[in-house]
């Protein structure tokens, strides 16, 4: 089992920055891609930013390209969404994902509790 521990949400204004964590522990070596996806009121769960464990190679949804980095940081075990230019449809609950196989997708193997990101406009 992999645990995830989101962290680093909050309430920001438009144009605004956010940077957010998320911790695994546990069977972390069983993880080979980690990532974020983001579900707003109303609205299905949607694949935001994933990178590969072993070498840093890195995905993200057309939304959020050229906004939004994902890093992680393998003595910590920590994956990190630095995100910049928010606007208020990123508003969402964001969870993070880990999954043996790569790129990441909704099936993933497991989740975090999810942190609230609202964006004001």
């Amino acid at each position: 089992q992999v645990q995830l521990v989101e962290s680093g949400g909050g309430l920001v204004q438009a144009g605004g920055s956010l940077r957010l964590s998320c911790a695994a522990s546990g069977r972390t070596f069983s993880a080979n891609a980690m990532g974020w996806f983001r579900q707003a009121p109303g609205k299905e769960r949607e694949f935001v930013a994933g990178i590969r464990w072993s070498d840093g190679i890195t995905y993200y949804a057309d939304s959020v390209k050229g906004r939004f980095t994902i890093s992680r940081d393998n003595a910590k075990n920590t994956v990190y969404l630095q995100m910049i230019s928010l606007k208020p449809e990123d508003t969402a609950v964001y969870y993070c994902a880990a999954d043996r196989s790569f790129p990441l997708g909704q099936g993933a193997d497991y989740w975090g509790q999810g942190t609230q990101v609202t964006v004001s406009s």
